[in-house]
């Protein structure tokens, strides 16, 4: 059975941006892991804060364990930004940490990029 965790994050700023996990039947989830995440959103959308909202992760195994595969990881993050479209990016990988680490990094340029863009405006 997948897990669901929702953590509310405050920076500074005292902007709370809301952190849903959700994971597959086949991603163990645990206290670490939720911290994990925590801290890796906070460090990615750190500096949007008071446009965004809401970041979900969906994490899955797509092989399952029992299959095992290379880049069978995948993690998908969505931010919601104040009057904007979702943006969303996946990243698949050989393991959790970096499916995790090449979707935040994804995140932060598209978040960047569309910002970029309405400032440009």
């Amino acid at each position: 059975m997948g897990c669901w965790s929702e953590v509310g994050w405050k920076p500074e700023e005292e902007q709370n941006v809301i952190v849903q996990i959700h994971t597959d039947p086949n991603i163990e989830s645990s206290v670490t892991l939720t911290r994990q995440i925590e801290a890796l959103v906070a460090s990615t959308v750190e500096r949007f804060a008071d446009r965004i909202s809401r970041v979900q992760v969906h994490l899955q195994d797509e092989n399952s364990a029992s299959k095992g595969g290379a880049y069978d990881k995948r993690c998908m993050m969505e931010a919601r930004l104040d009057g904007r479209p979702p943006i969303a990016v996946t990243q698949q990988a050989a393991t959790l940490e970096a499916a995790l680490d090449g979707a935040a990094a994804k995140l932060e340029r598209s978040i960047d990029s569309m910002l970029g863009r309405l400032r440009d405006r």
